[in-house]
């Protein structure tokens, strides 16, 4: 049975699937005595029964929405974990019928940005107060510390800040939870976030095939050589998950179970999102959107089944471009490392980029520095360089780039050749490394003083009449190409 409270709770959550489960009983852990509720009533008393087996944690169960709202301290705060779009609007409908001027919602959902600024005006025609708050780390992460980014009211956020503070995962330089800024700047943050994070996963993916198809690496010896790359520069989360997977046996067969898992690869939008929003923004994020079209592309597994059966018939064999090949492990391993961290840094520039643009369109005014260090912990990205990424951002705040940091754009300097012998190989051999041809052809792109774009935007001109700027004089120009040409090539006529 849901145990009723006396005594009115500190803060309430609503929507208990795992992750709320775990976030409730993380804030009850810190001593924050805390209400739940869910319109299944399961959910209730499974939760109690968690937090009674967990130590007896300060946490309350209720079977109705306004039992729910009642048992909270005012002003209350209540945060909802529910899925994004209509069941929000739902949950919100049924709590806020109880709620008074100055109480606040809190939505800890991965939740469309523009959402929750239409959600900040409805609820501030109550006097309701409104957070949209990015939660990451998983299930792991929301029990244990996750990494927190509240965007709204502020008032919202001062209203529970003590307790935020303490439920975040914890680094060296504080808490990780900022108040990221106004409106939907929290999720949008996620959001990118998440973008960020589907870079790394494909980049992850493509260092692992490299090393398994060009250089031969076992399960074993994969295990090994990532968890050697987790004590050092890519040092992470995912480095370290990765190294893990190797090594878990199929308990259900022989051999490693990442061996037998299909390659079709999930999504739940947000990867998609960063992308749409960097086009809206004329923000370049190459290595997201390959990481984007490589899950396209995964989920055409009977397509790419029979293609690859076609053009093995018509003489392309899969192996046969590294058939014969001698590698030398040991080089490859290092090269891989390197060309894994320049692409990682040109991945993190484009989010960052996103959010620096996103944020001067909306005047949220972003700090990029300490979204790096909220990063540093709890979150899927969470990685050793993060420190230093928020570190370039706190030697200059109006940094251009990450690539043109004198610290990171020394290490890409130092990385490239290595950077450019993977590519080259993996092409070579016939493997796609998407996410890293990106990132390098970014690099390449970005640090050219001049592209051959003078070209196409001749051909605009010629075409279109767009016009045109020139490098020796100012002003705007159009050239009537066809007619100049048709003369020049009447000229040569006569001359010959």
């Amino acid at each position: 049975m849901a145990v009723e409270s006396a005594v009115l709770s500190r803060i309430g959550l609503a929507g208990l699937a795992v992750m709320g489960q775990n976030l409730a009983l993380n804030i009850a852990e810190r001593g924050f005595p805390i209400s739940v509720y869910n319109r299944t009533a399961s959910k209730v008393d499974e939760t109690v029964g968690r937090a009674a087996a967990e130590g007896g944690l300060p946490l309350s169960g209720h079977r109705s929405a306004q039992d729910f709202v009642l048992s909270l301290r005012r002003p209350r705060s209540v945060i909802i974990l529910v899925k994004a779009g209509a069941p929000v609007d739902q949950t919100i409908a049924a709590l806020s019928h109880f709620m008074e001027p100055g109480d606040a919602i809190i939505d800890g959902g991965n939740e469309w940005y523009e959402n929750t600024e239409r959600r900040i005006r409805e609820a501030a025609a109550r006097g309701i107060l409104y957070l949209g708050m990015g939660v990451s780390g998983g299930e792991d992460g929301a029990r244990n510390g996750p990494s927190l980014m509240p965007g709204g009211s502020l008032q919202a956020y001062q209203n529970v800040e003590d307790i935020l503070t303490r439920v975040a995962a914890q680094v060296d330089d504080g808490p990780c939870v900022t108040f990221v800024g106004e409106g939907g700047s929290g999720n949008f943050v996620k959001m990118v976030h998440n973008g960020i994070e589907y870079g790394d996963m494909q980049l992850i993916s493509e260092a692992y095939d490299v090393l398994r198809i060009v250089g031969g690496l076992s399960n074993a010896e994969l295990a090994e050589t990532f968890a050697e790359w987790n004590r050092g520069e890519l040092e992470s989360f995912l480095i370290e998950i990765t190294a893990d997977i190797f090594g878990v046996r199929d308990e259900h067969g022989d051999g490693e179970l990442v061996d037998k898992i299909l390659d079709k690869t999930g999504m739940k939008g947000t990867g998609k999102w960063t992308v749409q929003q960097a086009a809206e923004l004329s923000v370049a994020a190459p290595t997201i959107a390959a990481s984007l079209d490589c899950r396209y592309l995964s989920g055409l597994k009977d397509e790419r089944e029979a293609a690859a059966k076609a053009l093995d018939q018509a003489g392309i064999g899969s192996g046969d471009f590294i058939s014969g090949r001698s590698v030398d492990k040991k080089r490859l391993i290092d090269d891989v490392r390197q060309a894994l961290y320049a692409s990682k840094i040109c991945s993190y520039a484009q989010g960052m980029n996103l959010l620096r643009a996103k944020s001067a369109e909306k005047g949220w005014n972003l700090n990029l520095g300490e979204l790096a260090r909220i990063w540093k912990g709890g979150c899927i990205i969470r990685a050793r360089f993060l420190d230093r990424i928020k570190k370039a951002y706190e030697r200059n705040r109006g940094l251009a780039n990450l690539i043109v940091d004198p610290e990171f754009a020394r290490e890409m300097v130092q990385r490239q050749a290595a950077w450019r012998r993977v590519v080259g190989l993996a092409i070579e051999a016939g493997i796609s490394t998407p996410g890293m041809c990106a990132s390098l052809a970014y690099f390449d792109t970005y640090r050219r003083a001049r592209l051959p774009a003078n070209l196409v935007q001749a051909q605009r001109d010629y075409f279109g009449a767009h016009t045109y700027e020139r490098v020796d004089r100012p002003g705007s120009f159009h050239t009537e190409w066809s007619k100049i040409a048709r003369q020049s090539k009447t000229g040569a006529g006569i001359l010959n």
